[in-house]
């Protein structure tokens, strides 16, 4: 059973920086899209990046357009751990983060195609 668990959300002010992390376990398909999207009250579930790792190993990143000029998406070797660089961070940023998965398929931004999902961290960027 795939398990996602987000960790390093919390309360900044306006301009700092976060870095979020998503550790994997259960994970074995080699295809797969992991994901990266967040969700403040009132509005919908906002994709921010996208991970596709083919069956060979490589991966691709996929930005949401908004979102590429201050948040950069990494993961380890392993491919077991995502992470998510946030920069200049701003009070709109303020939303609960979280990551999915989507395994042996192919990268989407909509989040009824990802089945994995994880409990989701808060950002709270103040001004």
């Amino acid at each position: 059973q795939v398990q996602l668990v987000e960790s390093g959300g919390g309360s900044v002010q306006a301009g700092g920086s976060l870095r979020l992390s998503c550790a994997a376990s259960g994970y074995t398909a080699s295809r797969n899209c992991r994901a990266w999207f967040r969700h403040a009250p009132g509005e919908e579930r906002e994709g921010i990046a996208l991970i596709y790792t083919g069956d060979g190993g490589g991966s691709n990143t996929y930005y949401a357009d908004s979102m590429k000029d201050r948040f950069t998406v990494s993961q380890d070797n392993a491919k077991t751990t995502l992470y998510q660089q946030m920069n200049n961070l701003k009070p709109e940023d303020s939303a609960m983060y979280y990551c999915a998965a989507r395994l042996n398929n192919y990268c989407s931004w909509n989040t009824v195609d990802f089945p994995v999902w994880g409990q989701g961290t808060q950002v709270t960027v103040s001004s």
